[in-house]
C-alpha cells in the first residue's frame, strides 16, 4: 500500500487478482479506499476515521465561515481496525467514523470472498449477527456492510463451487439466493427499527480478467434490489445526515459534514480516483 490515494478500480484490482486471504492484503486495499472516500466525497474528518487516511485539514479562518483544505499528508496515516463493544462481544470493524465525545456513529464491514462460494450460507449468519451484536451498544450507529466477490467465470475454473458467472451469462445460484437473504439485511432508518438490519448494504461482482481487473460487473444487483454499490455511501450519508445532524441541531457543531475548499491540494491527488467531493461552492 504504497501510493498516495487508493481508487476503487485499483483496490478491487488488487482483490480480484489475489492468490490468498489469510495475511488480509487482498481487502486491506479496500479499507483504505472507504476511508479516504468517507473524507472527500463524505466530507468526514481524516482524524475521526480508522484506518486513518493519508490526509489533512488545514482550517483557514476569517470572513462569515471558516475555509476547510484538504491536504495530502502520508505521514498521518495509521493503519488498524477499531474494536467496538458490541451487545454480546467485542468486534472489531473495518472502517470505522467516530466522534469526540458522541462515539462511533458510522462503520463500515468488509467482506471478500474469492472462490467457495458454497460458503456464503454462513456469512448470512454472520452479517445478522454483527449488525445485532453493534446495534445492541450503538443503536444509533450507521452501520454499512459491503461484500466483495471475485467473479469467477466458469470456463476458468475448475471447481463446481468457485463458479461466479455461469458461461450463458447467468449468475450462480448461490450468490443469487445469497443475495436475495442481504436485500433482508438493509434498509434500517430509524434507531428503533430491527437492530439486525444494517443502514446499507451492498454486494458487487468483480472482474478478475485482465483487462477489465476490477471492474464491478454491470447487471449485478439490479438497481431496483438496493444492493448496488453506487447507492450504498450516498444512502450511509443521507441516513447519517438524518440521524446526527437533523434530528440532533445541539450537536450540529460536531457531527455536519465538513465541505472542503475548492482549491485544497487533496484534489489534485484524489481525482484519479474518480469521486466528486465534497467541496463549498
Amino acid at each position: 500500500m504504497s501510493r498516495a490515494l487508493w481508487s476503487l478500480q485499483a483496490a478491487l484490482k488488487a482483490f480480484a487478482e489475489s492468490t490468498e486471504t489469510q495475511s488480509q492484503e487482498h481487502i486491506r486495499p479496500l479499507h483504505a479506499h472507504i476511508a479516504e472516500r468517507l473524507v472527500i466525497e463524505g466530507g468526514f474528518l481524516p482524524e475521526d476515521i480508522s484506518p486513518r487516511p493519508p490526509l489533512r485539514v488545514e482550517v483557514k479562518r476569517g470572513g462569515q465561515e471558516d475555509r476547510h483544505r484538504l491536504l495530502l499528508d502520508l505521514e498521518a496515516a495509521r493503519p488498524g481496525e477499531q474494536t467496538l463493544l458490541g451487545g454480546l462481544k467485542t468486534k472489531q470493524v473495518d472502517v470505522v467514523v467516530s466522534k469526540k465525545g458522541i462515539g462511533p456513529c458510522l462503520a463500515v464491514s468488509v467482506k471478500g470472498t474469492l472462490n467457495a462460494f458454497r460458503n456464503l450460507t454462513n456469512r448470512m449468519e454472520e452479517a445478522a449477527g454483527d449488525c445485532t451484536n453493534i446495534h445492541m451498544t450503538y443503536p444509533a450507529l450507521v452501520y454499512g456492510f459491503l461484500h466483495v466477490l471475485r467473479a469467477n467465470a466458469e470456463e476458468d475454473v475448475r471447481a463446481k463451487n468457485d463458479v461466479a458467472v455461469h458461461t450463458s451469462g447467468a449468475i450462480a445460484a448461490g450468490i443469487s439466493r445469497y443475495h436475495d437473504a442481504m436485500v433482508r439485511l438493509t434498509g434500517r432508518r430509524d434507531v428503533r427499527d430491527d437492530p439486525s438490519r444494517y443502514e446499507s448494504v451492498a454486494i458487487a461482482l468483480v472482474n478478475p480478467k485482465k483487462a477489465q481487473a476490477g471492474h464491478v460487473l454491470k447487471g449485478f444487483p439490479e438497481p431496483e434490489s438496493g444492493l448496488t454499490f453506487e447507492r450504498f455511501f450516498p444512502r450511509l450519508y443521507e441516513v447519517y445526515d438524518l440521524r446526527f445532524v437533523y434530528a440532533a441541531p445541539a450537536l450540529e457543531g460536531k457531527t455536519k459534514r465538513v465541505e472542503w475548499a475548492p482549491d485544497s491540494p487533496a484534489f489534485e491527488f484524489s481525482e484519479p480516483m474518480g469521486l466528486v467531493a465534497r467541496v463549498s461552492s
